[in-house]
């Protein structure tokens, strides 16, 4: 496997991209504040036509140790021994149905020797879980996927993939890596800790939740939250809800997107079912930081010798507590996996992973989550 990595701030600087290599995929991952983006997009298609592009808009840049704003880092991967395939799925073709995108997706890139899907979301019009529902639905339990959703900064109002069609809004793009050559490792931490009462979900309808212990969600949700209710939706990455249901043999972890002021009601990235039970969640810097590390831990790091590229994708919520100290996190998984390895990631709005290699996928919130490529 041949790499390149190279860090943009403007789209004329697309040009002095260096390559010994035709590469087969370009990772491309954008602060949504790069205003030129689209050209950059065609101006990669048109001086490599055969190439892969594959992307998002993002709350923040990760490249190497560190964690840029206002770019595109542009990671270019030939794979000498696997092949690759894309997809991407408007989601207005489907009603909006994240379900049947998710199997939709799946349907598309499936084939015997399917290994993995690396997927990438519209960050707002999309339901996470449902989306995971359906691309695990489709194919065998031994195939990988992992990904994200697009952010906005802590914005929430327009988020975009990228794919060979261009730069989209409402549309999720996957890639499908084929072959027995292709190695990958998975790691997902989140370093968050409950506190206060848990409370039963009383009314919700998928990844809308209306009510707890049959109160208001909304308006017991401001109250948890004092002051900072006026900052709602962004107000609430600080503070997360724990969901525990039959279903989900560890507890994971609800952002939410947006709220209803009319039907008191909270929209989060992945279903809150239920009868389930969820309690808020708050962090702290060190726990944060701890559980990057830990992240990193659960991968093997015992790979060959050819060039490794690790995705890191964290969630902004973990942005938001760290503050200046976020590369912190980042540099606590460099130091894991050592340095022969291509960093590459973005701050996101939902990660998509298993929690180990041993665990089914799910969508994640909050969480540092790590894919690794080796061949």
């Amino acid at each position: 496997m041949k790499s390149y990595q190279k860090v943009f701030f403007n789209k004329e600087e697309i040009k002095s991209i260096q390559l010994s290599f035709e590469p087969d995929v370009f990772f491309l991952f954008v602060s949504p504040n790069f205003s030129e983006v689209e050209a950059a997009v065609s101006q990669l298609k048109k001086a490599y036509p055969n190439t892969y592009l594959i992307g998002c808009s993002t709350a923040g840049e990760i490249v190497e140790n560190r964690l840029v704003d206002e770019s595109i880092v542009l990671t270019a991967i030939k794979f000498e021994k696997s092949r690759i395939a894309q997809t991407c799925i408007n989601l207005e073709d489907y009603n909006m149905n994240s379900l049947e995108v998710g199997r939709a997706l799946s349907n598309k890139l499936n084939a015997p020797d399917l290994k993995h899907m690396f997927v990438l979301s519209d960050g707002i019009f999309i339901n996470g879980a449902e989306l995971v529902t359906g691309l695990t639905s489709e194919i065998d339990s031994s195939i990988g996927i992992t990904g994200g959703l697009a952010a906005d900064g802590a914005d929430f109002k327009n988020t975009f993939v990228i794919s060979n069609s261009g730069v989209h809004s409402k549309k999720v793009v996957a890639l499908g890596i084929y072959g027995d050559a292709i190695k990958i490792g998975y790691g997902c931490k989140g370093g968050w800790d409950s506190f206060g009462l848990e409370r039963l979900v009383t009314k919700s309808d998928k990844n809308v939740l209306y009510e707890l212990d049959g109160k208001p969600a909304l308006d017991l949700y401001k109250s948890f939250l004092g002051e900072k209710a006026a900052e709602l939706p962004s107000s609430g990455l600080l503070f997360p809800l724990s969901l525990r249901n039959k279903d989900n043999q560890q507890p994971v972890t609800r952002t939410i997107l947006g709220i209803d002021e009319e039907t008191k009601s909270l929209t989060f990235a992945g279903n809150i079912p239920e009868g389930a039970y969820v309690r808020l969640m708050k962090a702290n810097i060190d726990r944060l930081i701890n559980g990057a590390e830990q992240s990193a831990t659960l991968i093997d790091t015992n790979f060959n010798e050819d060039t490794k590229v690790a995705f890191l994708i964290s969630c902004v919520g973990r942005r938001l507590v760290l503050k200046q100290f976020a590369e912190e996190e980042i540099e606590a998984v460099t130091e894991v996996l050592g340095d022969n390895v291509l960093y590459t990631g973005f701050y996101s709005y939902g990660e998509i992973a298993p929690f180990d290699r041993f665990s089914p996928c799910t969508l994640h919130n909050q969480t540092m989550t790590i894919t690794t490529f080796s061949e």
